[in-house]
């Protein structure tokens, strides 16, 4: 090999533009050259198709929970199902599916349409799902239920009086 000065190159050696992190020539396959290929599709954000995604991470990225914990504590609870089947956490969640969500008073009902194991901004997460127009019109007649439930509520605490009057009554109906 013949020496070269400082400033020329030697061909037979990669430029270090070339060299990945692992310290590996670019387009060469180091000691896990395979699996970084395989690390890096999966850290891209939204993945589209075929790729997999768990469904506690899917839940929590599309911003159903706060907390990776708080899906997978709803999932194990039973207010997941999937194509009207409970699920498991590790469950793979594809596009196209549909899911049944429980978040206290309210039931969703969604269309996986894309996935992502990163959880983003809020107008992200609402790209990755859409929910059913028979789960809104539901949501919006359970809501109005709720409403007019609350209208039997008195606006204000009985006094004295109102309250003798109460346990009055309360001991006459018993008798």
């Amino acid at each position: 090999m013949p020496a070269t000065s400082v400033g020329q190159e030697n061909e037979d050696w990669p430029d270090w533009d070339d060299w990945s992190a692992t310290g590996a020539p670019a387009g060469t396959s180091g000691e896990d050259g395979a699996e970084e290929d395989d690390e890096a599709d999966d850290e891209g954000g939204d993945l589209q198709g075929g790729s997999r995604c768990r469904m506690d991470k899917w839940l929590w990225a599309a911003r159903f929970y706060r907390t990776r914990s708080l899906a997978k504590e709803a999932i194990e609870g039973g207010k997941v199902h999937c194509e009207g089947q409970r699920v498991k956490v590790s469950k793979e969640v594809k596009v196209g599916m549909t899911l049944d969500i429980r978040q206290g008073f309210d039931e969703k009902s969604v269309v996986v349409k894309a996935l992502s194991e990163v959880r983003g901004a809020a107008t992200v997460a609402q790209k990755l799902y859409e929910e059913t127009t028979a789960s809104v019109a539901a949501r919006d007649q359970h809501q109005a239920d709720r409403r007019a439930q609350n209208l039997a509520h008195p606006d204000h605490r009985p006094n004295k009086k109102e309250r003798r009057q109460i346990h009055r009554f309360k001991d006459h109906r018993g008798d």
